[in-house]
């Protein structure tokens, strides 16, 4: 047995008290009945075995879970059967953070002096840029509105580091003119774990695998584009417009005969792991002279430096004169030589039920300190000059779900570790979800989660595990009233003909703006689930998961559709 299968258990010894407060009873589930005979509407169970039967969709692996609010069975299909969830693990990462952290939660982001300030024009020292787990910063996304509602720009766009912008000005208001030293970007809230386990090497060149960190900017990604050239080459272009990126195109211009005209999957983005040298390319063809532009996130490597890259920028165009560089500051964890130990602060908010209870301050970064590498650290005097303040967390959780961004998903699932003590690790955030899951009745073979997003190929969920959660949200157990959370957590699903990824989805009367579903699509699975507005008048919760369809085949998308339009005209 390794340590961390070791620390693993004496974790949870001490939460055994916790989860002895939760017996999960599996939901029994009512046989179909027969299929109506005459000109009745046939059952739901008879209508969906015969959207199954298809060809082009029989082979796949479905499970389904239609329940009432209080979690009442309506129908079942392999509801027990583990699947694939895509992003509906998103449902679980981001319904922690709610419950645990209160939908009011906000997250700081500090600009601190760290050295002598007596002359207070001039720092002989590094001015750190410290992150806190906030993952909107620097973005311009927040409050969330969907495309079809957004004013159109007048006069000049605000720039996309804003954030950064704003401390800059803070900054730059103290009176600070020099900075003898660096400018560092600090992300040592959490430990240095970019990407969760079994995340695919391809996609984190992408944006939407971009790595995690406690100091995030800009999602961690740069807004790529591509357009044709007068001549023979290709314009290349970047948002933010900070040169962190080497670029070497490979992008022509021009019609090659008997070559297809290129569309904007056709080109491709290449880096090492850590570099940050990008390749873009275009095998074998041209952009058409008269093409539209191409757009592609890019995965920036390392958030803190690229942060520290911003600041030391914008205070430049302030007129700062910084002396040093722009450098990243990591966290490498200091697990002790006992593989038993426990976080005395975890320990002590386990033992005291802190999962009944309304969230409280964790232990602040110089309680935790001593448990943590100083990484050569001189520990000179520190000033803070400037504070940026989140928006609220319902915002956050909003964009995330609406949208199914990766890194704010995973962002939040360490914040949810760092309720629980000092070790703000990718493994913290999965042992309070673990706790969480079974706390609000979920059965623990119900689910495997080793990431926040759903972009590991060894999430494993049942649709049950996923209706329990929706109906936890829905109905507190005890009083039966919604969950305090669960109004800005519902509207943060997307709405189907409406907004998100279900704009383009249930387009039509009557199911447009009555379907309230979390999409998944990953390889070869596919996932929705959420609440769903019947004909009868009533919400039910339906989970849809499906595995192992052939690749680009959308079929099983189309059939899911026609199942929940079946669920909302039978139920």
């Amino acid at each position: 047995m390794n340590r961390q299968t070791l620390r693993a258990a004496a974790c949870l010894a001490t939460l055994i008290s916790v989860r002895s407060l939760v017996t999960a009873q599996s939901i029994p589930i009512p046989t179909p009945a027969p299929a109506a005979t005459g000109g009745g509407v046939r059952p739901l169970a008879a209508q969906i075995a015969a959207l199954l039967a298809a060809p082009a969709v029989a082979r796949d692996h479905w499970g389904i879970l239609v329940t009432t609010l209080d979690g009442t069975p309506l129908y079942g299909l392999n509801e027990a059967q583990l699947f694939q969830p895509d992003s509906n693990a998103k449902l679980f990462s981001t319904a922690a953070a709610m419950a645990l952290l209160g939908a009011d939660h906000r997250f700081t982001t500090q600009v601190v002096a760290s050295g002598n300030l007596d002359h207070k024009d001039i720092l002989l020292g590094d001015l750190k840029l410290v992150g806190g787990g906030d993952p909107s910063f620097g973005t311009h996304d927040l409050p969330y509105v969907a495309p079809g509602q957004r004013p159109k720009a007048a006069g000049v766009a605000p720039p996309a580091l804003a954030d950064m912008e704003e401390l800059a000005d803070k900054v730059y208001a103290t009176g600070l003119r020099r900075i003898e030293g660096d400018v560092v970007g600090d992300d040592w809230y959490f430990t240095w774990e970019p990407y969760p386990p079994a995340w695919e090497l391809d996609d984190l060149v992408y944006g939407y695998g971009a790595p995690v960190s406690a100091l995030s900017v800009h999602d961690n990604e740069i807004n790529v584009k591509v357009s044709p050239a007068p001549q023979k080459g290709g314009i290349i272009q970047t948002d933010p417009d900070l040169p962190y990126y080497t670029i070497k195109s490979e992008v022509s211009t021009g019609h090659l005969k008997g070559v297809p005209a290129p569309d904007c999957n056709t080109i491709g983005y290449q880096r090492a792991q850590g570099s940050t040298e990008l390749n873009i390319y275009m095998p074998y063809r041209a952009m058409e002279p008269d093409q539209s532009p191409c757009a592609q996130g890019v995965a920036i490597p390392d958030p803190a430096e690229y942060g520290a890259m911003a600041l030391k920028a914008a205070l430049e165009r302030r007129g700062v004169v910084v002396t040093g560089t722009a450098k990243a500051k990591h966290l490498i964890w200091n697990y002790p030589d006992s593989a038993t130990r426990v976080d005395p602060f975890a320990q002590a908010k386990l033992q005291q039920g802190w999962l009944n209870q309304p969230y409280s301050p964790h232990p602040t970064f110089d309680d935790c300190m001593a448990q943590r590498i100083s990484g050569g650290d001189d520990q000179r005097e520190e000033t803070l000059l400037a504070t940026h303040e989140s928006a609220r967390l319902a915002e956050d959780v909003k964009f995330t779900l609406k949208v199914s961004q990766n890194l704010h998903a995973e962002v939040l699932l360490r914040d949810v570790g760092a309720v629980a003590g000092c070790e703000h690790t990718h493994a913290s955030g999965l042992t309070v979800l673990r706790q969480f899951l079974p706390y609000i009745g979920i059965q623990t073979g119900d689910f495997a989660l080793v990431d926040g997003s759903g972009m590991s190929g060894h999430d494993l969920v049942t649709p049950r595990a996923i209706a329990k959660l929706l109906s936890y949200a829905a109905r507190d157990p005890k009083t039966g009233a919604p969950q305090p959370w669960f109004a800005d957590w519902k509207a943060s699903l997307p709405i189907g003909g409406v907004d998100g990824t279900l704009a383009d989805r249930f387009t039509k009367p009557p199911l447009k703006g009555h379907v309230f579903a979390k999409t998944g699509t990953h390889s070869e699975g596919r996932a929705r689930s959420g609440y769903l507005d019947t004909a009868s008048g009533r919400t039910v919760i339906f989970s849809i998961l499906v595995g192992n369809h052939l690749p680009g085949d959308n079929s099983d998308r189309d059939v899911m559709d026609k199942i929940v339009a079946a669920i909302a005209a039978t139920e």
